[in-house]
């Protein structure tokens, strides 16, 4: 699951982007309005941690450009501030949360986590596609009730396909939510081919059907065939 932290305190950038990485998300960090607004503009998350008050510009407005946008990404604001009119604001711009400062690292994180239940999986802990079962608390997978050894990586592709389900995902899109700023470093993408060839080795030998398929031209689907 990704998350995009878009908060200018550099203290508070860094506990709250080390902290979540620990809870097994990939971060991403800006600290200033112009860099959140062109990544919003340029990628999906599953959540985004946006504070209001920003160097060059404001929270609020980040939210009317996802709203604009018709993006769906889950939003918790942040602020130093406790005003009910902020507060009403940005809930009615599509903000999924409030969390005042200061607060504990573990409630945003249940925050979070609450959030994207309630987007991705209709509040639910489990996720489940035809014979293969997705516990995303105790991130395990399962065939058959039978638990299988994913990678971490190999866990968040199942579960990214699974969430996508019969929607093409380009290669651009899937690498870009797994490893996020990292795939720039990439020369090409042989390290998907390799991921999405092991997971669906494993996926059949415990006894799922073989839903990932590849789209010509375009990228990959899963879906019944």
């Amino acid at each position: 699951m990704k998350i995009l932290i878009v908060e200018d305190e550099p203290a508070l950038n860094k506990s709250m982007a080390d902290y979540l990485s620990s809870q097994q998300y990939l971060c991403e960090s800006v600290n200033n309005f112009k860099d959140a607004l062109e990544k919003i503009e340029l990628y999906q998350y599953d959540c985004i941690v946006l504070d209001l008050m920003l160097p060059g510009g404001n929270g609020l407005q980040l939210l009317e450009a996802l709203k604009k946008a018709n993006k769906t990404d889950g939003v918790i604001i942040i602020s130093a501030k406790n005003e009910l009119d902020d507060k009403i604001k940005g809930i009615s711009l599509g903000a999924d949360d409030y969390l005042t400062k200061p607060f504990h690292l573990s409630e945003l994180s249940v925050r979070i986590a609450a959030i994207i239940r309630r987007k991705n999986l209709q509040g639910s802990n489990q996720l489940i596609f035809e014979e293969i079962g997705i516990d995303v608390q105790a991130r395990t997978v399962s065939i058959n009730k039978t638990p299988i050894v994913l990678t971490r990586k190999e866990y968040e592709l199942l579960l990214y396909f699974i969430i996508n389900k019969n929607r093409v995902l380009s290669k651009n899109t899937i690498a870009e939510h797994l490893w996020g700023d990292d795939m720039d470093m990439a020369d090409n993408y042989d390290f998907i081919y390799a991921h999405i060839k092991n997971l669906r080795k494993k996926l059949l030998a415990a006894g799922a059907g073989d839903y990932i398929q590849s789209v010509y031209g375009m990228g990959y689907k899963f879906a019944l065939r």
